[in-house]
């Protein structure tokens, strides 16, 4: 069976929600709508390909008709969101391990996306420092536990004595570590290699709708 697009595994797994939650079958518009797609006839040729691909099945004698193939859907990857994390000025926290708790939702991935590591969740972003990085306020950034990082790598970083959490690029200088935001009008935060500690490492991006 040919691969799912990330679109047609978010549609199903909508229809599954969908069902699950309601007891009947999404519409075209409500399947647009849940799953931020632009118009109506872009959810029909999703829809139509994933029939034919034996993903579901519809009557089109018949209101609300879309049923999953169950024994035929692959498994969708879902990950912890596990909080919040500033990308401006550090967040405080209670905890260098606040985000290891229960997680308010989970993130459905790809498999192209995970590629088959292990300790990944993801944080929602607040703030502005790394929009020259592409990552806007709302987004969520996808993270691995991580303990060290390159130079340049951007990371979520634990800063001890502050008891703050904050995403930069990390560089190491002489006898300090540079917490670099990417965004020109704002200004690094210098840190020395003690009071930084490193909880993991940025691995990819999701988008706002609307960004």
């Amino acid at each position: 069976m040919a691969r799912i697009t990330r679109t047609r595994l978010r549609i199903l797994s909508f229809i599954r929600d969908f069902l699950q939650g309601r007891g009947y079958a999404p519409t075209v518009r409500d399947i647009a709508k849940g799953c931020g797609i632009s118009t109506s006839s872009v959810v029909q040729h999703h829809l139509n390909v994933l029939e034919r691909e034996g993903h579901i099945h519809r009557d089109p004698q018949v209101f609300r008709s879309i049923r999953l193939v169950e024994e035929e859907l692959p498994a969708i990857p879902r990950v912890p969101l596990l909080g919040t994390i500033a990308a401006g000025e550090p967040l405080p926290v209670p905890a260098p391990d606040t985000w290891t708790a229960v997680p308010e939702e989970t993130v459905q991935l790809t498999d192209e996306l995970i590629r088959g590591r292990e300790g990944i969740y993801a944080l929602r972003v607040k703030g502005s420092s790394m929009i020259d990085a592409l990552i806007e306020d709302g987004d969520i950034v996808l993270m691995q536990q991580a303990s060290t990082v390159d130079d340049g790598d951007m990371a979520a970083v634990w800063l001890k004595k502050q008891q703050e959490v904050t995403l930069k690029k990390v560089y190491r200088e002489k006898n300090r570590i540079r917490l670099q935001p990417a965004n020109r009008q704002m200004k690094p935060i210098y840190q020395e290699p003690d009071n930084v500690e490193i909880q993991g490492k940025v691995i990819g991006v999701i988008r706002r709708i609307g960004n």
